[in-house]
């Protein structure tokens, strides 16, 4: 590292720490919001635990996770909703760029991958080609406004549903976030964050036991108000 010059952020010290397929695999499985043990992260990247414990500990160094002990167990998740950002931003790039790698042949791989690609989790909110209908909804339905502002509709509306997004962090209730398999823009931070806890609660989505992947249930009342289908 050069001594010389003006201060600079540290980007390829964070670029290194993500800079491997075990790594990447693992930030991308805990963009399902959850709390990971080391032994899960290491089944889902393809390696030994006692490698995939020192792919957390480098995860942890660069502060794009967090621990916490419990017991003999060790749980990893993203340190903060700015990481999950930056990974599905970098997903996003990737894709621009045609970096992408193809579903496995399987049949059960590539129903796993429409799935994802239809609804998912990108760390606490709605994200694939559902999550960018909803952000198109808010707009359409004058929830939101041009610039991502929540407008006196918006606050109506989830003031009826019992929507209660919270006191923002920056005081930013929505922003857009580039969806990396529809190339367009999902709605996240904490006003996403509480749509989708609400979806979830009405029956509107679902989790399955693939991590990240959401069932869909489109004859719930929810999306007929939103303008979905």
């Amino acid at each position: 590292m050069s001594t010389t010059g003006p201060s600079a952020p540290g980007l390829a010290d964070l670029a290194r720490a993500m800079a491997d397929d075990s790594r990447a695999t693992m930030l991308l499985a805990l963009l399902d919001g959850r709390a990971w043990t080391t032994g899960e992260l290491g089944t889902a990247a393809g390696i030994a635990r006692p490698t995939a414990t020192e792919h957390v500990n480098r995860l942890l160094a660069a502060g794009l996770v967090e621990e916490r002990r419990q017991g003999r167990h060790r749980y990893v998740r993203i340190a903060d909703p700015d990481v999950a950002h930056a990974v599905e931003s970098l997903s996003a790039l990737a894709a621009q760029r045609g970096l992408v790698r193809p579903a496995a042949s399987a049949l059960r791989a590539q129903r796993a991958d429409a799935a994802l690609r239809e609804a998912r989790t990108c760390y606490r909110h709605l994200a694939g080609r559902l999550g960018v209908a909803l952000a198109d909804a808010l707009h359409a339905q004058r929830l939101v406004g041009p610039a991502w502002e929540v407008t006196r509709t918006g606050e109506e509306w989830l003031e009826a549903h019992g929507i209660d997004p919270g006191r923002p962090r920056r005081g930013v209730l929505v922003q857009p976030c580039l969806d990396w398999t529809e190339r367009r823009d999902h709605a996240r931070g904490p006003l996403a964050e509480a749509l989708l806890t609400h979806l979830l609660a009405v029956g509107a989505l679902a989790k399955t036991t693939t991590p990240r992947q959401l069932r869909v249930d489109l004859t719930v009342p929810v999306w007929d108000e939103l303008g979905i289908a």
